[in-house]
């Protein structure tokens, strides 16, 4: 039936429900499908006036119904969605008027040491048999970052009902991305795979006119595209976010949308009914005369001649043994130790510098800036740590790019050790990514943005723990998200030496083996039961004692180090060595043992 009336037809939607009940009811912080159940005289009402305002379908108000969101039992989530269901089709019952069923993004759920996330398919799909069930029809995915969880679901839909018509939105920067940086364009050619999605677009994120823009730009031929921009941008008055009242100048811009042949328009958060009144009388009064396709005159490609910056990781590809250097960026704003241990490293034939991201949560110079200075300063390659404890995907993003810009072309991508308990009053772990999202994020950046230059990423290997299998596991999920290279926890034990050389290293991955040498007998007990992920076995412990000079003890630590790095060389692709309180010096005499491995 929907099919039928977008053949000769555009269809126009509703628009906000979440700021158009808080403006209509004052409660700014409460999410509206509770409403379904405690005020449906409300939601009745804002259905009512949408579809007098010209509105042809309808969505249900169950955008945010799943238990992550509402944090509730998924038996008063499924409790929402029927009442919010039930209000839909009697405002809705003797007109013809279309409803659909409104999902929005379940968030991901993962701890912050890396673990799996739990998978969402699981609630999408107990959400949508509840629909199913129910002989809905028409689905809308409502503000998506990506395609995965939606290529499943959608699936699952068609499997159970083939005749259902599924709408597939995204939300979009003003630069065309989505906020897990994957372009306008890539999401379309996703999209585009699969055979459950009967219609694509954007919602939310932008105003009419950056939507307007984008849509220009893509080549969506015949394909049915649906479109519902935010009023425009929101601003705060008295800790309230605000939306300008601007039904007119959105009327028209969706007029422009609609030239460009996109058949399903709407709107999302800020617009109220009179800005779908109003859309919907100018479009009606356009339909005899759409504004033509405009033709986009592609940009010259500027070419730039940059001096190339990926000798560590050419290295690498080549089959050449390299060595990386941990050094650790200061608490405060002197940069004189860092540079002169550079300096060092750098004599001492060092391929690259590693600087650690505030390692076990406690704050010190930015990685990357301090990265970009050893670069420019020294002259040597530089792979900063990058985690995802104390930045959300935009400064994450924001941070990649200033590091890009400043031709640092290696990351390593880590989820960061987690604030301490005692801390976390004050300070609150972030944790937006983890690793695998965060490989994932520079995986897509390298294919939209640096495709000529990508940035090399690596990741971490801790082959310490007591199932390293499980370890495994989750490097081959690294090296599918876009991984390259990673660095291994500080090996100890010889069962840990034995799984190097077990790894089936396809593809051109390459693996640089920890080695952290040890300066005292303190020092040696508190890695082993102080720091998570380092086991050092009771036969180099028992090589130390308490009463040991600091000379004896470094050469005893030189010898432990040069010993491992024997008995992994074969194994590894490079050495990684932490540097133990700033003492370069240590590392060096090292590297000079090893030096025909070099």
């Amino acid at each position: 039936m929907i099919r039928e009336y977008l053949k000769n037809n555009i269809l126009i939607t509703d628009g906000a429900m979440g700021t158009y009940y808080a403006q209509i009811t004052g409660k700014y912080n409460v999410f509206p499908e509770f409403a379904n159940i405690n005020e449906p005289e409300i939601i009745e009402r804002i259905h009512t006036e949408y579809i007098n305002a010209g509105a042809k379908l309808i969505k249900t108000n169950t955008f945010s119904a799943n238990s992550r969101v509402l944090k509730i039992p998924k038996s008063e989530v499924k409790k929402i969605v029927l009442a919010g269901l039930d209000l839909a089709n009697k405002v809705a019952q003797g007109k013809s008027i279309f409803i659909a069923a409104s999902i929005g993004p379940i968030p991901e759920m993962f701890d912050k040491m890396e673990t799996d996330q739990e998978n969402s398919l699981d609630e999408y799909k107990f959400i949508v048999d509840i629909f199913l069930n129910s002989d809905i029809k028409i689905f809308m995915f409502e503000t998506f970052s990506d395609v995965s969880d939606l290529l499943e679901i959608t699936k699952y839909i068609k499997v159970k009902d083939s005749s259902a018509f599924i709408v597939t939105q995204f939300a979009t920067t003003p630069e065309g991305f989505t906020r897990k940086g994957l372009s306008n364009k890539h999401i379309i050619a996703e999209v585009k795979k699969s055979k459950s999605i009967d219609a694509y677009g954007f919602n939310c994120g932008v105003g009419p006119t950056h939507l307007f823009n984008s849509l220009k730009k893509l080549n969506f031929a015949d394909d049915m595209v649906a479109a519902a921009p935010n009023a425009g941008y929101p601003e705060i008055v008295h800790e309230r976010m605000v939306y300008i009242q601007n039904p007119n100048y959105f009327a028209e811009k969706m007029k422009d949308i609609s030239g460009l042949g996109v058949k399903i328009l709407g709107g999302c958060c800020g617009t109220t009914p009179i800005h779908i009144e109003k859309m919907s009388e100018l479009i009606q009064s356009y339909l005899n005369a759409p504004i033509p396709k405009q033709q986009i005159s592609a940009k010259p490609k500027v070419i730039i001649d940059r001096e190339k910056t990926d000798g560590f990781f050419e290295k690498m590809r080549k089959g050449k043994f390299v060595i990386a250097v941990e050094l650790d960026p200061p608490f405060n704003a002197d940069t004189d130790l860092i540079l002169q241990n550079a300096w060092i490293c750098k004599d001492h034939g060092v391929d690259a510098i590693t600087i650690a991201d505030s390692p076990m949560a406690r704050a010190r110079a930015d990685s990357i800036m301090i990265a970009a200075k050893i670069k420019r300063e020294v002259g040597i390659e530089v792979l900063p740590h990058l985690c995802c404890r104390d930045k959300n995907l935009n400064a994450l993003k924001s941070a990649l790019l200033a590091g890009y810009i400043e031709n640092i072309r290696n990351v390593l991508a880590i989820t960061g050790d987690p604030v301490a308990i005692a801390d976390k009053n004050d300070i609150k772990g972030v944790f937006n990514l983890n690793s695998m999202k965060l490989i994932q994020l520079i995986s897509t950046m390298n294919k939209e943005l640096f495709p000529e230059d990508p940035i090399n990423v690596g990741g971490a290997l801790n082959l310490n723990l007591l199932k390293p299998e499980a370890e495994l596991a989750k490097m081959v999920k690294k090296i599918n998200s876009g991984a390259t290279f990673f660095l291994t926890q500080p090996i100890f034990e010889d069962y840990v030496i034995n799984i190097l050389r077990l790894i089936n290293k396809n593809d051109g991955i390459k693996i640089l083996g920890g080695i952290m040498p040890l300066v005292s007998y303190k020092n040696a007990l508190f890695l082993n039961n102080e720091v998570a992920g380092i086991k050092i076995p009771e036969r180099i412990i028992n090589k130390y004692n308490s009463n040991m000079g600091k000379d004896e003890a470094e050469i005893i630590g030189i010898e432990i180090a040069v010993e491992i790095a024997n008995k992994i060389k074969e194994s590894v692709d490079g050495f990684y060595f932490i540097t133990p309180f700033n003492r370069v010096e240590m590392i060096m005499k090292i590297i000079k043992k090893l030096k025909c491995f070099h």
